[in-house]
């Protein structure tokens, strides 16, 4: 991206991306540009507009109709949104059709602004970014799915392999192979042979899935599942489960599959072919998981707008301070319990934390007053459905559930009966029981500062010599409540101690 991009974006004004893709146009507009960055308005037309280009060697016209309508839609709605930059690209139909130029050119006329060419290697290099700013630690191979094409690329971290571009889209597949499942399967596999650098690193690693179609899968395995949490990014899949699906998926209707009626009509007939293309993928790659990434091209472009400094920042933390300093009654508080149970776990010798788990943690004491707004008898269940289907990236589904239960036992209590029993399951044994043990901490926490800052670095929390001490200053001496003296041995009895305060 040239930096006179990055010039023209100004910092805390909406920015908003248009993806002209070959089955659908997206509108996303944006708050501002950010590392958690968050979406005020999205939508999405399905136009088909590369159906039938590798036999007919053009864009199909009622799909150019339907997406300079649409273009000329969202350049209104951006003008509402009073967004201040726009970023429109335009991806493998584009690309491919002879009148590919005369599109460009009738849409630079519709948005007013030129439009971005993306050549499937730079596609496949956005996807990358966009797994990146979406995960924590992200290491496997992305698979971008679209209508015209499959990108592939290898993610470490923060660094990006190179990447290839394939006419395994869905309607690409649907059209190369006359509506003919067996020959699609037929391309798929000899077309994944020329992806072998890619593929040979998958193993053992994890894929992540980038695109509409297999995000509607998810979504229907999840049902298929009983799956408790409907949020799509961040929900993994065992290969071997997923293999059994798809070829279900592949035989039968898919008007018949659960839950279908919350996949758009129009996308329904390429369920079948993003199967075939992602049973081939794991056939040959054989990944250790298959994670649904709701993280793209677009999201990829962002993180690329960033300076390096921002994009070293975890956006799982970015994106709990801002709902601190939003909804927090002293958003002050959220960093200095971050400090306080940092001093506390320190203590705890027997309970080393991973770093994923203090990240957790530390996202946990941001959000642990989100609820303070709502009816005292409601604030664990609505902080809890909060958090659990917050628009949170950089954590998996088990963080979600240790997130939402610790910050649902500070309010109600940690009697592990209280708790959900789908998201104690999803949270697992040890996330479960670091839940418990964070919400008992803040349980203590809350009733000596009130929510306020300035308290806490006063009166820190240790275990010294087998008991659980809380320390209190002389000046602070009435604070040692009863109640407050109810909850630390709560806290002390988790841990098998003895509980004291100790004043002075």
């Amino acid at each position: 991206m040239p930096r006179e991009a990055l010039a023209q974006v100004v910092p805390g004004e909406p920015i908003a991306i248009v993806d002209i893709g070959s089955n659908s146009v997206r509108l996303v507009a944006y708050s501002g540009l950010s590392r958690a960055p968050t979406p005020l308005y999205n939508e999405k037309l399905l136009c088909g507009l590369g159906r039938n280009v590798l036999t007919t060697g053009r864009l199909h016209e009622e799909g150019v109709r339907r997406a300079l309508q649409a273009l000329a839609r969202f350049r209104e709605l951006c003008r509402t949104i009073q967004v201040g930059r726009t970023f429109v690209l335009a991806t493998a139909a584009a690309r491919d059709a002879e009148n590919g130029p005369d599109f460009l050119r009738a849409a630079e006329a519709a948005w007013g602004q030129p439009v971005e060419l993306l050549s499937g290697r730079r596609e496949a290099e956005l996807s990358a970014y966009g797994v990146i700013s979406g995960f924590y630690a992200p290491d496997g191979v992305v698979g971008d799915l679209g209508g015209g094409s499959l990108e592939l690329v290898d993610v470490r971290g923060a660094a990006v392999g190179r990447g290839v571009t394939t006419p395994l889209g869905g309607l690409a597949l649907q059209d190369l192979s006359g509506g003919s499942l067996k020959k699609a399967r037929k391309i798929a596999a000899e077309t994944l042979k020329k992806a072998a650098p890619q593929l040979e690193t998958l193993r053992g690693r994890t894929f992540y899935a980038v695109g509409g179609t297999w995000r509607a899968l998810a979504r229907l395995h999840q049902a298929a599942r009983g799956y408790p949490m409907r949020v799509m990014h961040g929900y993994t899949i065992d290969p071997a489960d997923e293999l059994t699906f798809l070829e279900v998926v592949e035989r039968v209707d898919a008007a018949t599959l659960a839950a279908v009626e919350s996949v758009s009509e129009a996308r329904r007939p390429l369920l079948a072919y993003g199967a075939v293309v992602l049973e081939e993928i794991i056939r040959s790659g054989r990944p250790r998981e298959i994670a649904v990434s709701a993280t793209g091209v677009r999201e990829g472009l962002l993180y690329e707008l960033l300076d390096p400094a921002s994009r070293s920042e975890d956006p799982l933390l970015v994106a709990a301070a801002e709902l601190n300093w939003l909804r927090a009654r002293s958003p002050g508080h959220g960093p200095e319990l971050q400090a306080w149970t940092d001093a506390f776990m320190a203590s705890l010798d027997n309970m080393p934390e991973t770093a994923d788990e203090r990240r957790l943690r530390h996202a946990a004491c941001l959000l642990a007053d989100i609820g303070w707004r709502t009816h005292p008898d409601y604030r664990g269940e609505q902080s809890l459905n909060l958090i659990a289907h917050g628009a949170f990236v950089g954590i998996d589904h088990p963080g979600r559930a240790y997130l939402a239960v610790a910050v649902f036992f500070r309010h109600e209590g940690v009697a592990p009966e209280k708790a959900s029993p789908t998201l104690r399951q999803l949270a697992g044994g040890r996330l479960f029981e670091l839940a418990r043990l964070l919400g008992a901490t803040l349980r203590v926490a809350f009733p000596i500062s009130v929510a306020m800052e300035g308290v806490l670095p006063r009166t820190p929390l240790l275990l010294r010599d087998g008991a659980l001490v809380l320390h209190l200053p002389e000046d602070l001496r009435a604070l040692a409540s009863d109640r407050v003296a109810n909850r630390l041995r709560g806290l002390a009895r988790l841990l098998g101690v003895e509980a004291r305060i100790a004043v002075g």
